[in-house]
């Protein structure tokens, strides 16, 4: 298969059966680093929904059927046009999206590689057979494809946030239907367009673009022929699709909002507490939901890690994604700039001191904020209790580890949590006590395939990657043979 430009993997249609189906009513998707109009995409309805679920109903009878092999094959081919049009995915992901291109290509190479561990993870579904309870009897375990499922995936990671979910699912023998973000639509749509080009079947995947996301969601959770729903987003909006699937008992799972700790210890290496800090805290501006939002530095070390801190801080380039230079780039729109600012300003007139950044860049563009650093930051603020989602640095200090870990812990949140530190005793005792889904130890990314991806508490329930995350795509049916002689 030839590599795509941007341009003709740009697609604007509802993708239902392996066909672009045009609407009449569209809206514009537009890049926010310039505020243009990237392209008017089809304005999907609940009545689209339903008809992509019966579709997809529809080719799991044949799909589920289709050997393993078969179907690994398949996503192979996927992985590999993925990777073929790495640029052209990673242009246009950063004009929709905002990201640095070459943050972008990284993230297509992320998310490629789900759907090439997965296509590995189809061969090995495997059931059991039971040791013998009675004579003349044997159990058997058979996994099978869940059946239809439906994915809603947020604006921050365009790309991987549907290959993590999709990747698993179409390797158990599942089909696909993906409400992708209005705001970043166009990256769902270019890599259906790649399954059906490598001969995924039609109505395998199905996409969806909507500004009417609370109808389409609704149809999505409730609809009987799903039976499985995979949401990423905000702690709201899971609870109200678990209420929604709850009608029909729905297997759900959720990957939902953060409030992560960073602890520097007074044993950590300050370098590399800053190093990882900065990899964890600035990707893509830090608008991901595992990025550190409470910065909890040990009394001893806090002058240090600010001095080794703010130089680096000040050096990343805030640019459009474009600039091969860039560090990040703008936020995503308008609601984004306002959450963030005001985070700082009421941070900042409630004590907290601002050390770099703190106002929009405005010579760049109404969205672009700069890298910001704030010390004094105390927990009873604002920008410590709420997910800030913007390159805030927040620091706070403490006395000692019992106080570090609890307030860490004083969250309802629980998706990923970070610490530095260098003895082998603390390191061991604090990944115990962090009530978190993800602990990084001296590590500021920790996401890849191999790991599984999730939180505890009011961040969701269920894992993405590696091996446990087809687990939720398959059913364990017990069969009991009697009569055996």
């Amino acid at each position: 298969m030839s590599a795509h430009t941007m341009g003709s993997l740009t697609k604007t249609d509802l993708f239902i059966e392996g066909h672009w189906v045009p609407t009449d009513k569209r809206f514009a998707v537009t890049n926010p680093a310039t505020g243009e109009t990237i392209s008017e995409v089809a304005d999907g309805t609940a009545e689209h929904a339903e008809r992509a679920i019966e579709v997809a109903a529809r080719a799991f009878k044949t799909w589920r059927a289709t050997p393993a092999a078969e179907r690994a094959r398949l996503l192979r081919r996927w992985y590999q046009a993925m990777l073929d049009n790495q640029q052209a995915l990673a242009e246009l992901m950063s004009a929709e999206q905002g990201k640095p291109v070459a943050e972008a290509a990284g993230e297509i190479a992320y998310g490629a590689s789900f759907v090439d561990w997965f296509a590995g993870e189809a061969e090995r579904v495997n059931g059991d057979i039971l040791p013998l309870v009675e004579e003349g009897k044997k159990t058997l375990v058979m996994k099978q494809p869940v059946g239809v499922c439906a994915a809603i995936t947020p604006w921050n990671f365009p790309n991987a946030m549907i290959t993590r979910k999709i990747a698993p699912a179409l390797a158990a023998g599942c089909t696909m239907v993906i409400k992708p973000p209005q705001l970043t639509p166009l990256s769902a749509l270019a890599i259906a367009q790649l399954a059906s080009e490598v001969g995924i079947p039609d109505g395998v995947i199905n996409v969806i673009p909507t500004t009417d996301s609370k109808s389409v969601g609704k149809v999505l959770a409730t609809h009987h022929e799903v039976r499985k729903l995979s949401f990423t987003g905000s702690t709201g909006v899971g609870k109200t699709l678990m209420s929604q699937a709850s009608e029909n008992v729905k297997k759900i799972s959720l990957e939902l909002g953060g409030n992560a700790p960073f602890i520097v210890f007074d044993d950590a290496d300050i370098e590399v507490a800053v190093e990882q800090l900065i990899a964890c805290k600035f990707r893509n501006a830090g608008q991901t939901c595992i990025s550190a939002n409470r910065i909890l530095v040990a009394e001893q070390v806090a002058d240090a890690f600010i001095d080794k801190l703010l130089p680096k801080v000040k050096a990343l380039k805030l640019a459009v994604g474009t600039d091969e230079d860039a560090d990040l780039g703008p936020l995503i729109d308008q609601d984004a700039v306002n959450k963030v600012q005001r985070l700082v300003t009421t941070a900042v007139s409630d004590g907290a001191e601002v050390l770099c950044g703190g106002e929009v860049a405005t010579e760049l563009g109404d969205l672009f904020y700069p890298p910001t650093v704030l010390r004094g930051v105390t927990d009873d603020m604002d920008i410590t209790q709420e997910e800030i989602f913007g390159p805030v640095v927040a620091i706070s200090t403490f006395a000692d580890e019992e106080e570090a870990v609890r307030r860490a812990n004083d969250t309802p949140f629980g998706l990923a949590s970070y610490f530095c530190a260098q003895s082998v005793d603390r390191i061991f005792r604090v990944s115990e006590q962090l009530e978190y889904g993800m602990v990084g130890v001296n590590a500021g990314g920790i996401s890849h395939v191999y790991n599984p991806f999730g939180g505890i508490k009011e961040s969701g329930m269920g894992r993405e990657g590696s091996v446990y995350g087809i687990d939720d795509y398959l059913e364990k049916k017990t069969v009991t043979l009697g009569s055996l002689s």
